[in-house]
């Protein structure tokens, strides 16, 4: 059975040992980045019996999500962008498709365990072993069909099923998504630098980093800049489908706790709180108005980010002064200068400063 997907393949449960000693490797040379998942315990990502000991075969499966997304279009001010994976919960086919395998094996007396996003695997070395995919240049998961636009997920069972080759294929001499990542996160062909990936930091709870902050554009979450230079995915690209990768950054800010949650449900957020999606939208409103034209909609994007700047949570204060900075001009500089005076914490006070000097060149840390 395939189940719907876009790739089904059979692989042993046997070991990733070169996987396991590469994530070893990028981890001491600092490409780990700061969300761990593999790379908290290489030997378990990358050996599945030292979670389930029964494990025979894994199922890898794909799931071609691009169609049901449509294109997220170019920058428009006060919106943000979604990654194309992200503009709906694209994992639902996924999950029925593993769901079914699961229960297929179940109905044969067999044991299975459904892995999607689970730091237990590195879902794509089964997937390229289990030759659904090869593992591209981007460090994505590409098939010929659908290039990087898939999703993997195994399921582990204790079916001896037999197993398929690998694919014979490649990236062969293109290189296209290494110039196009716009912090050239992908330092080596197969190799990226999670600390200057934008994609992972969108999901980093804390301080974005601040050379980051400016590459990072419109985005809110995810990145799609290597996966839309993949030739083996432009066919997809091409499809005239609704746009759906765009997000109102006033709305975002504006809506509470429990409707963030609820609207962008099938997004990773750090202990379910949504303040890295404000953090990210507050960034992108920054990037976003930078050079416009003053008007209503410029108006109203800097007195939000002012009563952010206002308001009780110092992380968002930081990136509202950095993001009134960027848009820059008189209106903005009242506001930060405003606000300087009252400021209790040093850090949020030095970012103040900093925005200030955007705004005013000739600015110096204690002049109004």
């Amino acid at each position: 059975m395939d189940a719907g997907c876009a790739g089904f393949g059979v692989t042993t449960a046997d070991d990733f040992a070169g996987v396991a000693v590469t994530l070893s490797e990028r981890d001491r040379a600092g490409l780990s980045g700061r969300r761990r998942f593999t790379y908290k315990d290489p030997e378990r990502a990358s050996d599945v019996r030292r979670s389930f000991a029964w494990a025979r075969s894994i199922v890898a499966v794909s799931w071609a999500y691009l169609p049901e997304g449509g294109s997220p279009g170019g920058e428009e001010p006060g919106t943000g962008r979604v990654a194309r994976f992200a503009t709906a919960d694209h994992y639902t086919g996924l999950r029925r498709a593993t769901g079914e395998v699961r229960a297929a094996l179940a109905g044969s007396g067999h044991r299975g365990e459904v892995l999607i996003d689970d730091d237990r695997l590195v879902d794509r070395a089964a997937a390229v072993r289990a030759g659904i995919v090869w593992w591209g240049k981007s460090t994505m998961a590409l098939d010929p069909r659908h290039g990087p636009w898939l999703l993997l997920g195994s399921i582990v069972t204790d079916a001896d099923l037999e197993a398929d080759p690998p694919m014979r294929r490649d990236c062969g001499s293109c290189v296209s998504c290494m110039p196009a990542c716009p912090t050239g996160a992908i330092v080596a062909p197969g190799v990226l630098d999670a600390s200057r990936c934008l994609a992972h930091w969108l999901q980093t709870a804390g301080s974005f980093p601040e050379e980051l902050r400016v590459p990072l554009g419109d985005r809110v979450y995810g990145c799609d800049d290597c996966l839309d230079a993949c030739p083996p995915g432009h066919k997809q690209l091409t499809t005239d489908l609704p746009i759906r990768g765009r997000v109102d950054l006033l709305g975002l800010l504006a809506a509470d706790d429990e409707t963030l949650l609820a609207r962008y449900d099938h997004f990773y957020m750090p202990g379910r709180r949504p303040r890295i999606l404000r953090r990210n939208a507050i960034l992108a409103l920054g990037n976003s108005w930078h050079g416009q034209a003053d008007g209503r909609d410029k108006g109203e994007a800097i007195a939000t980010l002012a009563v952010i700047l206002g308001g009780d949570d110092p992380v968002l204060r930081s990136h509202a002064a950095w993001a009134l900075g960027r848009i820059g001009g008189d209106m903005a500089g009242r506001r930060l200068s405003e606000r300087r005076g009252d400021e209790p914490e040093p850090d949020v006070l030095d970012e103040i400063d900093r925005a200030l000097a955007e705004v005013y060149p000739s600015y110096e840390s204690g002049d109004d």
